[in-house]
């Protein structure tokens, strides 16, 4: 079967319509989660989520909807034991890891279905996804990135700084719910595209690998989304194009994609933060004399009114076009060379 007619049958179609809307979601909630150093909560809702499917699969219902509720209700219930300080985050997230999951097993064991059928939720089946499953995750997956996007300034201030969101007048208590609930619902959303074990990467890779790349929040948010949907895409379309007679899950290589989107943005963030050192003004030193600031190099010995004379360039023309960092000070401009910064100064530079 050639790519063309694979990609013309119904089933993937559904796939890629899924793919597409759990790559925008997923990413849009994680982004919130890694603010607030959350990037676990995923997962601890993800084993929650699975006593939520056991539960329709006991009572013959969807599903999916079981899940939704189980993981809101868990969702509700860590953000309540967190504001109310009866225990560390870390221990809620375990209770709800250990407990998730093991009534999801032990519901399953009851309704007498196999290991089979809730492994499909465990770590995905998006080619074999309904109908109505793609429907339900269209929807849920447009409230999600609706809502996020929409109160992204709400929701980062209340992520960013709680005390200052309360000063400010925002309910925090009511926001930080908010977020549990995105959570929630992201991660049934996910379930049939890379599975509750691997949801959580999908919710945060992303994110941590716009933030390589990005400095604002809203182009993180954004980068995120992208970023999410083409490791969605890229590993639904991966896993199709393997040949005959090997089986490759799109899951987990949604997952590995992703991952492998970080590994090679990585150093590509490195040159960035470094060259964002260099354009940055030198610390002040707190104990030096009136006007004289710290050294960027050991070598350099701090002067007066913050100017020392740099003979070593004398004979190099700092310009536009001489390939050094400019860097506007005041009212003129400093030059980045060898690690020090120079201001043109009459035939000669200064040290700044």
């Amino acid at each position: 079967m050639s790519t063309l007619e694979l990609f013309s049958l119904p089933f993937m179609q559904r796939a890629l319509i899924a793919a597409v809307f759990v790559g925008l979601a997923a990413p849009v909630v994680g982004t919130y989660l890694v603010q607030r150093r959350l990037a676990l909560m995923g997962d601890g809702l993800g084993h929650v989520a699975v006593t939520g499917v056991a539960l329709g699969l006991l009572t013959g219902t969807s599903p999916t909807w079981t899940a939704v509720v189980v993981a809101v209700l868990g969702a509700v219930l860590i953000e309540v034991i967190r504001e109310r300080g009866h225990t560390n985050g870390d221990v809620a997230l375990a209770l709800l890891f250990y407990g998730g999951l093991a009534g999801g097993v032990l519901l399953t064991g009851l309704g007498g279905q196999s290991a089979s059928r809730l492994q499909t939720f465990l770590f995905g089946s998006i080619t074999t996804i309904s109908v109505a499953d793609v429907v339900t995750t269209m929807v849920l997956a447009a409230v999600v990135v609706i809502l996020g996007v929409g109160l992204s300034p709400q929701l980062f201030a209340v992520a960013q700084d709680q005390e200052f969101a309360r000063v400010a007048g925002l309910n925090v208590r009511a926001y930080n719910l908010l977020v549990a609930v995105m959570a929630a619902v992201s991660v049934t959303v996910a379930m049939r595209t890379v599975g509750l074990l691997l949801v959580s990467a999908l919710m945060v890779v992303p994110v941590a690998t716009s933030q390589q790349l990005t400095r604002s929040f809203r182009t993180t948010l954004v980068a995120a989304m992208a970023l999410g949907t083409v490791a969605s895409l890229g590993g639904l379309v991966i896993s199709a194009l393997v040949p005959a007679g090997t089986s490759v899950s799109p899951g987990p290589t949604i997952v590995l994609l992703a991952l492998a989107g970080f590994v090679a943005t990585w150093p590509v963030g490195v040159w960035l933060r470094h060259r964002e050192q260099l354009r940055a003004p030198f610390p002040v030193d707190p104990d030096a004399p009136d006007g004289a600031v710290a050294p960027l190099c050991p070598e350099v010995v701090p002067g007066p009114a913050d100017h020392r004379h740099d003979e070593e360039h004398v004979d190099h023309d700092h310009g536009p076009d001489c390939g050094h960092v400019a860097v506007p000070h005041g009212d003129h401009v400093d030059y980045v060379h060898d690690g020090h910064r120079h201001a043109p100064h009459g035939r000669h530079y200064d040290e700044h």
